[in-house]
């Protein structure tokens, strides 16, 4: 951007970096939610199905089962780390647009990077 046509997050905007919490932005506006759930429910579901399977064969075949817990944890880790990255993505799409953005894209942006990495630091 120009810096004649540069706008500018205003001090209440930059402040969410100091770690002010999943607090609205702007009063009367809805918090960004950084609970929602890591895995949509279909795939945790499956996640504890197949855990629950491992769990159960550990009476009969315990290096088995650990082996499977191991492998099945690196498919959670992956497909956490797959669904961070395109969200990153994302993200980072709605507002690298060079001179195209304004404030409020760049103000929301920064709503749902804080919402992200509240995220990420609950792991």
């Amino acid at each position: 951007m120009s810096t004649s046509t540069q706008e500018h997050l205003s001090n209440a905007d930059l402040a969410v970096i100091e770690g002010a919490g999943e607090k609205p932005m702007n009063p009367g506006e809805p918090a960004v939610a950084a609970n929602r759930p890591l895995f949509p429910e279909d795939v945790a579901n499956d996640f504890r199905s197949k855990w629950d399977r491992i769990q159960t064969g550990f009476v009969d075949e315990p290096r088995t089962a650990v082996q499977q817990a191991d492998e099945l944890v690196g498919q959670a880790i992956k497909r956490l780390a797959d669904s961070f990255a395109n969200e990153r993505n994302r993200l980072e799409s709605q507002w690298d647009r060079g001179d195209q953005v304004n404030t409020e894209d760049l103000r929301v942006a920064l709503q749902t990077y804080r919402s992200f990495f509240h995220r990420l630091l609950a792991i």
